[in-house]
């Protein structure tokens, strides 16, 4: 039987025409006035999308790369730092701290929950000397969202503190903007809602990050910043850019910025709103208790692996994600940030409900995707 594969994991995820056909374009040279003008143009769209004059800086990596980055350019060993360790993503904070050896606060929180503001201001009690925070603003493994506002409030308190952000499932989902915000360092990646294959990471700083970068005295290469900077300002890089990926970005970020952010914003709140509402309807419950709108999670009932589950949603042609380490077997995570409509929710709810059925759940076909049809029909009557 014939069976269309649905890409539905939170990274990588499915991509528009307009971006297939730049990836697929025959490469250019990037020492060219070609590459040059197209390379300008896409950061200032990115600056666009992030309503800033700051510069920013693309990387050919993953987002791990500009998370790296964040961590060799604007401290110092030794320096002391909070990481709001609260999933798989947090734990790479802290991986990343140890490993350029700043001193670390190490704030554990239950997977699927959020930091505790009381505590928050217990830790900077304790430690006035924090000089950065890092978190993440949606935390991928979890769907967990997690408050920037009220961090950057709490960084502004301390005498020389940064806030460092993981964005990589929240830019191009949420109205991001770090000027506003108060973020220092905001870093994303490709592969989730810009809507590109992976391979791109991209970095904001502020001006105060900006002092920092003198003064840091960890060894750095490939990730130099300021050695990025440099180049970049003039539509070049300091080593050979992913050049068709920054073709493919040029044509995600049209896209973006056509939409226009704010209602980008809203269409994502309406497509998680619609799988969290029709997942409960169904019976199931969801991980996290502060939920992102880029992906949900999803709890399977007792007794049912969600790995089996996932396999039974993949005979219907719908591939989600899994849960990573002590969530392993336990939860599905259903994706909805960037290439995704209203339709597409509604088909992974009705192929959720007939694997459920399948596997001898009890549950009820067209219960789920009624709730998020209900939830459109009353979208449409107020758009």
């Amino acid at each position: 039987m014939f069976i269309k594969e649905r890409l539905f994991t939170p990274g990588p995820v499915p991509l528009p025409p307009q971006v297939i056909k730049a990836l697929g374009q025959q490469i250019i040279h990037h020492r060219t006035p070609e590459f040059t003008e197209i390379f300008l143009n896409t950061r200032k769209n990115f600056q666009k999308l992030l309503k800033t004059d700051r510069d920013v800086l693309i990387f050919a990596s993953s987002g791990s790369g500009a998370m790296e980055a964040s961590v060799l350019n604007f401290f110092k060993k030794g320096d002391m730092v909070l990481i709001i360790n609260a999933g798989k993503f947090g734990q790479r904070w802290k991986e990343l701290a140890s490993t350029f050896e700043l001193k670390i606060v190490d704030y554990e929180i239950t997977w699927g929950k959020t930091y505790d503001k009381d505590r928050i201001i217990e830790i900077i009690g304790e430690f006035p000397n924090l000089k950065g925070i890092f978190v993440q603003h949606s935390e991928t493994s979890t769907t967990t969202l997690h408050d920037i506002k009220f961090l950057a409030e709490v960084k502004n308190k301390l005498d020389d503190c940064i806030l460092v952000v993981d964005g990589i499932t929240s830019v191009g989902v949420y109205e991001v903007y770090p000027d506003e915000l108060g973020i220092d360092v905001l870093v994303t990646g490709s592969q989730k809602a810009l809507m590109l294959p992976p391979g791109l990471s991209i970095l904001y700083y502020s001006s105060k990050a900006e002092e920092r970068l003198s003064s840091s005295n960890i060894p750095k290469y490939y990730f130099d910043v300021k050695k990025e900077a440099k180049k970049q300002i003039n539509g070049q890089t300091a080593f050979t850019p992913a050049i068709n990926l920054i073709l493919g970005l040029n044509e995600s970020l049209k896209l973006i910025l056509e939409e226009g952010v704010p209602k980008l914003a809203e269409r994502h709140r309406i497509l998680a709103e619609m799988t969290r509402e029709a997942v409960k309807e169904i019976g199931l419950k969801l991980l996290s208790k502060s939920p992102a709108n880029s992906a949900t999670g999803v709890l399977t009932p007792e007794g049912l692996n969600a790995d089996d589950l996932r396999k039974e949603l993949l005979k219907l042609g719908f591939r989600v994600a899994g849960g990573q380490d002590h969530l392993k077997g336990k939860i599905i995570r259903i994706a909805h940030m960037g290439y995704f409509d209203f339709m597409d929710v509604i088909q992974v709810i009705s192929a959720l409900e007939i694997a459920l059925y399948r596997m001898g759940y009890n549950v009820e076909i067209g219960k789920g995707v009624k709730k998020a049809q209900e939830i459109l029909i009353e979208k449409i009557k107020t758009d």
